[in-house]
């Protein structure tokens, strides 16, 4: 078998594990804060339990427009959510885990993807995104910037 391409991100948020996992369980929130710096959001359909789709479409400042669609595989609320991303561009499973630590909960985002060229070289570049993404969290959940780790 041959080995994904791993992308890992992890940060500490200052809030409970349901509080952080409402954050995507609830549309109108996640739409705030999915993404990288400078995109918006319109869901269009979102259905969190396994087998259930998500359709989002993401915009960025310039207009350009990247309708995503995956498939939840896991739902386990407050504790964890895996899901399948058919595309565009790539195709990738992202496993989030919400774990209590520190008063807070650390958001853990693992990304496994096909170890073709374009993924490797993009790696860097999405797991900046990915920060940007917490970044993005952090401000909808009204918290400071924690410390990443």
């Amino acid at each position: 078998m041959i080995e994904k391409t791993e992308i890992l991100n992890d940060r500490l948020f200052g809030v409970d594990p349901a509080t952080l996992f409402d954050a995507f369980a609830d549309p109108a929130k996640l739409a705030a804060w999915w993404g990288p710096d400078g995109f918006t959001n319109e869901i269009h359909e979102f259905d969190l339990k396994p087998g259930g789709r998500w359709v989002i479409l993401m915009r960025t400042e310039e207009g350009a427009e990247f309708l995503n669609h995956s498939t939840f595989q896991e739902v386990v609320a407050p504790e964890r959510i895996v899901f399948l991303h058919h595309d565009p561009i790539h195709v990738f499973t992202l496993e989030m885990d919400f774990q209590p630590e520190n008063g807070g909960t650390r958001l853990s985002w693992r990304m496994l993807m096909e170890p073709n060229e374009e993924n490797i070289q993009f790696k860097q570049f999405i797991a900046y995104a990915n920060e940007q993404n917490f970044d993005r969290l952090e401000r909808v959940l009204g918290l400071s910037m924690a410390s990443s780790g």
